[in-house]
């Protein structure tokens, strides 16, 4: 903006007089910038609102629309030392017999003692030790046949691997050797404390198992059965398990058998599997769809219920100036939080969910009679409209809950039907849960003012935000017009009265010297 002098000639405050005169303009620009912050503000509310309702939406509601939600079971089991079982949604009530007959073993060697030299003068190896210094001066051959052992007379298809090592390689060599070639089925080490090798498959079972192939160089690095029959072998086994007379067998100690995943810990037998529903697991999901819904109740309400924004104005940057940093942001939090009060969409979003909350729906019970049942009949209501504050008066409460001070010690009526007719139970919840789910995508659909899943218009006021940059800008414009054409007008009558006083001033000094 060029630097105006102005008033040297008058004397006028032509400063005033001129934002005096341009105070429409200037109140105009203000507003459209203070309404496109307002907007912004009320976009950022709008999309915390809406990430909380679709959160609702994609959560315990969409879950509680299926009957997984509800076929929750469990199983206890006789002995827990000796196993352990997760049920899974297709295992049938039942009670079963299980026997442990083994267990899972990797297949593991322990190295006989790997020396130099003999006698007394025979010392442990080390890992720098070559193959030369343990007897092996042409070097030699380690093999070993990877899987099962065949079983009596059948063809053996096991797949032999070997390494060759040479006289100059160290024990720490031929180590490395070994787990580049065996690496994906065996695990080695030499432990120079005791000066030996150990060995062992990376699995658990029968197809795991690894069979040494006899060599000199297997011999010279401890690499055989010991002389007292092999104890220091292990073979790798499979773990097997009898299920109701059944035989079955695993790599692993984990069996998944008709829904139900059982680990067996110990060898053991007469072991009852006793699998049920779990009706706690059936509350408790019931309370946590309440859960949700109340959470987002409470938002939606306090939000409608807030004081109107309008009741205060956006300051412009001279209020600002003339506040304290914490007054601004007092002032600002009131306008902000008052944004969508009593707003539309919001009303129309709690009216919905309240009228599908408060339906009937028709339920056959377990005697194959039908009947019409609301939350009311199992015991979950709002509270008092005149005892409950103003924002929780959608709010759920479900009769003997212990977690809820209100209803707490009122009868317990939702347990009493999940325990006497389950899939009653189920049925009423999963269609009350289908028919919210399906209002609330109704409303989140997407138009041309809004995006899908967006309960609110969007896109509208995108292109609204859009729009203030126009008016914004032709205000700003406006103003600034105006007030260059007042300058000017003021910059013209200052100049006309300098030259009034210039000619005053000559004539005066004219007259003055006649009387001299």
């Amino acid at each position: 903006m060029p630097i105006r002098i102005t008033g040297m000639n008058s004397g006028l405050d032509t400063e005033s007089i001129i934002t005096a005169l341009t105070s429409t303009k200037k109140t105009k620009w203000d507003t459209a910038v203070g309404d496109q912050k307002k907007l912004t503000w009320k976009q950022d509310k709008w999309k915390e609102l809406n990430k909380k309702v679709v959160s609702f939406y994609n959560g315990a509601l969409s879950s509680m629309r299926f009957s997984t939600a509800y076929t929750k079971k469990t199983t206890t089991v006789s002995n827990t030392n000796a196993a352990t079982v997760v049920t899974g949604d297709g295992a049938m009530d039942s009670t079963q017999n299980l026997s442990i007959k083994s267990l899972a073993k990797s297949a593991y060697l322990t190295g006989t003692e790997v020396t130099v030299g003999e006698g007394a003068n025979a010392t442990k190896a080390t890992k720098s030790t070559t193959m030369d210094q343990l007897g092996l001066s042409s070097g030699g051959t380690l093999s070993f046949k990877l899987g099962k052992a065949p079983e009596d007379g059948a063809e053996d298809t096991r797949v032999t691997k070997s390494v060759d090592i040479a006289a100059t390689d160290t024990i720490d060599n031929v180590l490395t050797k070994l787990r580049e070639t065996f690496g994906s089925n065996m695990n080695f080490n030499y432990d120079e404390n005791n000066g030996r090798f150990y060995i062992s498959s990376k699995e658990a079972g029968a197809e795991n198992n690894f069979e040494m192939v006899e060599t000199d160089a297997m011999k010279a690095l401890g690499l055989k059965l010991n002389d007292n029959g092999g104890s220091n072998y292990i073979k790798g086994d499979d773990a097997v398990i009898e299920l109701n007379g059944e035989k079955y067998t695993s790599k692993s100690n984990t069996f998944e058998i008709n829904g139900l995943t059982i680990t067996a810990n110990q060898v053991a037998d007469d072991i009852t599997l006793t699998t049920k529903q779990d009706t706690s697991g059936i509350m408790d999901n019931i309370k946590n769809l309440v859960k949700e819904y109340n959470d987002l109740v409470k938002e939606l309400a306090t939000v409608y219920n807030a004081d109107a924004a309008k009741k205060y104005k956006m300051l412009t940057d001279d209020e600002k100036d003339a506040m304290s940093d914490k007054e601004v942001e007092a002032w600002e939090d009131k306008i902000k939080t008052g944004l969508l009060s009593k707003d539309e969409t919001v009303g129309t979003l709690r009216t919905a969910m309240r009228d599908i909350m408060n339906s009937s729906i028709d339920v056959k019970l377990k005697d194959g009679t039908t009947q019409k049942m609301s939350l009311a009949s199992f015991g979950i209501s709002t509270g008092s409209y005149f005892g409950t504050e103003e924002n929780e008066r959608d709010v759920l409460h479900i009769d003997g809950d212990k977690d809820d001070t209100t209803t707490s010690g009122n009868t317990d009526l939702l347990s009493g039907f999940i325990s006497s007719d389950p899939q009653m139970v189920q049925d009423f919840f999963s269609t009350l849960a289908k028919n919210l789910y399906g209002k609330l995508s109704d409303l989140m659909k997407g138009t041309q003012y809004s995006s899908s899943f967006t309960i609110y218009e969007d896109k509208l006021m995108a292109s609204q935000y859009s729009a203030y940059n126009t008016k914004i800008s032709t205000a700003q414009k406006a103003y600034e017009a105006a007030q260059d054409k007042y300058y000017k007008q003021f910059s013209k009558m200052e100049t006309a009265l300098a030259k009034v006083n210039s000619a005053s001033g000559s004539l005066s000094s004219f007259f003055g010297g006649g009387s001299g």
